[in-house]
């Protein structure tokens, strides 16, 4: 019992074996951790879109946010959908802002302590400017015009 059976391949027997270098093997493991290392890094970046305001929301003209009173006075209400952020910083002044946080890309969600809050790095803005309260973000949030029209939001962005 103490024989050593001979490996079982597919091979007839005396045909050499394939065999990979260490370097072929280094080689392809370095290409493989740089390629996921771009993507990782490419994917977290702000990006020109991000920089100049939300292209979704700027390409779709005046956008009909609904009733001027679903924005709170010292607060703000966040339309994901549409991804713009608007404000109504002190009664009857509304301020329109893109809701794409300036520093990694992700919706910002709420408004509170009159401050716009981004869930994803903390990021804070100021409702009344949507200049940076708070980084990591850098750059201040695009501003847009927002005009009320027989009671409704309508929002234009830029």
């Amino acid at each position: 019992m103490s024989e050593m059976s001979a490996p079982i391949t597919d091979q007839p027997a005396g045909a050499e074996q394939p065999t990979t270098s260490r370097r072929a093997l280094l080689c392809c493991g370095a290409a493989v951790l740089a390629g996921g290392s771009a993507l990782a890094v490419a994917g977290c970046g702000p990006t020109d879109n991000i920089a100049k305001g939300d292209a979704k929301a700027a390409s779709s003209g005046p956008v009909d946010l609904g009733p001027a009173s679903a924005v709170p006075v010292g607060g703000g209400k966040v339309f994901a959908d549409q991804r713009i952020v608007v404000t109504q910083p002190s009664a009857g002044q509304y301020k329109a802002f893109s809701a794409r946080c300036t520093h990694a890309g992700c919706l910002v969600d709420q408004v509170t302590s009159k401050v716009i809050q981004c869930p994803c790095h903390g990021s804070q803005f100021n409702m009344a400017d949507g200049t940076v309260a708070n980084g990591p973000a850098a750059s201040p949030l695009p501003a847009y015009q927002v005009t009320v029209s027989g009671g409704n939001l309508t929002v234009t962005p830029s």
